[in-house]
């Protein structure tokens, strides 16, 4: 059993992503490393890794939605997003991912 069926079932990206596409003012979170986002990313989303996420200045209205490449790290963003007002939904990882990536 991974840590990760802890938190319930896996996050499908992609119905994570069809949420985020038709929720307006959403803004698509990568909470990887500038490295792993330079190598490839969901075209739309900006990167904040998770160390600098705390440093996050949207309004608190804002629908955020939030991947990493397996579904950990966004857990965690999610949490501390919540924990400062934000409403963050955790979609998963890229590995899952069906579209092009940028």
């Amino acid at each position: 059993m991974s840590w990760l069926s802890l938190f319930g079932k896996r996050k499908d990206i992609n119905e994570g992503l069809a949420q985020f596409k038709s929720t307006p003012g959403a803004i698509l979170l990568d909470v990887r490393t500038a490295e792993e986002y330079h190598s490839g990313h969901i075209p739309g989303s900006l990167n904040v890794s998770l160390d600098r996420i705390r440093g996050v200045r949207y309004r608190k209205d804002t629908p955020l939605f939030v991947y990493c490449q397996s579904g950990a790290r966004s857990v965690r963003a999610c949490v501390l997003l919540n924990s400062q007002g934000f409403t963050a939904t955790n979609i998963g990882g890229i590995g899952r991912y069906r579209g092009d990536l940028t």
